[in-house]
């Protein structure tokens, strides 16, 4: 990522929880920006194995400012997201010791950002989290709106807290080095925004697929702004999910954590089972007569452009839905879907006919 991309400020307006997302090329402001929002100059910096040389390179500029760090590298992996792997960080916390001053520093993917979230959101009854994005997913989604926690079994995310981060850093030069899969799961993401929020956006996106995919940097940072902005402002009016607006963030996702849970956490990536779970909301919302053949036929053709799945995994109706039942939007046993009225559009909708479900994801 070339040093002229953008740099910008994104604010998440939540009064006294309030907190700025920096997008930025390289880490040579990273001290000043963590010293303006903490009041402590000590830090467990969290990372996995892939990201290990990124975390040395945070700890030396730290160390340049004056900081105490230790590191924890976990291995990369939706397994990861564990209870034992909670452990591991909770011991290095206490061995530390931190105290409530002390800061977690995530850095990673989405994975790594929920285990360490929930760790600082649980230590010592909360202690301060930084979110350190590497991964174009993680920028645009999972490191924003305080979201923290872990897998069971049983199913994904299961165990979890909201825990706002102090601040959230996005260096667009860590992207220079995600493969190319990890890369392309991020747009997922990026083409949920302009679903559910943004119609100019989706249609950035369908005009800027081949820059997008040679990761040009002022395409890249437009994207990764403008859903930073979205999702902002989905999680000040609703930050934590009790008014409904904030589900319209999970289109898609009911049909993607069942696929994800089926297959093994991390045969498909996140945002690839989200592809594909968008593409079933939209096909189900065609059952229902809410959209019509353009609309799915738009969203399809963006997300194979973007070398996306578009078809659910070979594996049984039964055994999704069973998944399903358990998800978190569930209330009193009934299923409840983000489901699209037209571009830009979404609602929570609940009462979906089982045989339409089955449908969809027998195509």
């Amino acid at each position: 990522m070339s040093q002229d991309a953008i740099r910008r400020v994104v604010q998440v307006d939540l009064g006294p929880r309030s907190y700025p997302i920096a997008i930025t090329t390289g880490l040579d402001d990273l001290p000043q920006q963590l010293s303006a929002r903490l009041k402590t100059r000590r830090a467990l910096v969290v990372a996995d194995a892939n990201v290990a040389p990124r975390a040395r390179s945070v700890m030396e500029r730290l160390a340049n400012a004056g900081w105490r760090a230790d590191a924890e590298v976990l291995p990369f992996g939706e397994s990861t997201k564990s209870i034992p792997a909670l452990a591991q960080l909770y011991s290095a916390l206490a061995r530390l010791p931190a105290d409530r001053y002390t800061a977690v520093i995530a850095i990673g993917g989405g994975v790594i950002g929920d285990l360490a979230g929930f760790a600082a959101a649980t230590f010592n009854r909360g202690i301060p989290l930084v979110m350190m994005p590497t991964t174009l997913l993680a920028m645009v989604d999972s490191s924003v709106g305080g979201k923290t926690g872990i897998n069971l079994t049983e199913g994904k995310n299961l165990v979890g807290s909201f825990h706002q981060p102090s601040l959230v850093y996005i260096d667009l030069n860590a992207l220079e080095t995600l493969p190319g899969r990890e890369y392309r799961s991020g747009f997922g993401e990026i083409v949920k925004y302009g679903v559910i929020l943004d119609p100019d956006l989706f249609s950035y996106v369908e005009e800027s697929v081949p820059l997008l995919l040679q990761r040009d940097p002022g395409a890249v940072s437009r994207v990764v702004g403008r859903s930073c902005e979205l999702k902002a402002e989905v999680v000040r009016q609703d930050e934590r999910e009790e008014t409904g607006m904030r589900a319209i963030l999970n289109y898609g996702h009911t049909f993607a954590h069942a696929f994800e849970n089926v297959l093994g956490y991390g045969a498909w990536l996140h945002g690839e089972a989200v592809s594909a779970g968008m593409v079933c909301a939209g096909r189900l919302a065609r059952r229902l007569g809410w959209v019509d053949d353009e609309f799915c036929n738009r969203q399809e053709r963006l997300l194979e452009r973007l070398r996306l799945p578009i078809t659910p995994p070979d594996v049984s109706p039964d055994e999704l839905i069973a998944i399903m039942k358990r998800d978190k939007k569930n209330r009193e046993g009934r299923t409840r879907f983000i489901l699209p009225r037209r571009m830009g559009e979404v609602v929570l909708h609940e009462g979906v006919p089982e045989s339409d479900v089955r449908s969809v994801l027998a195509i």
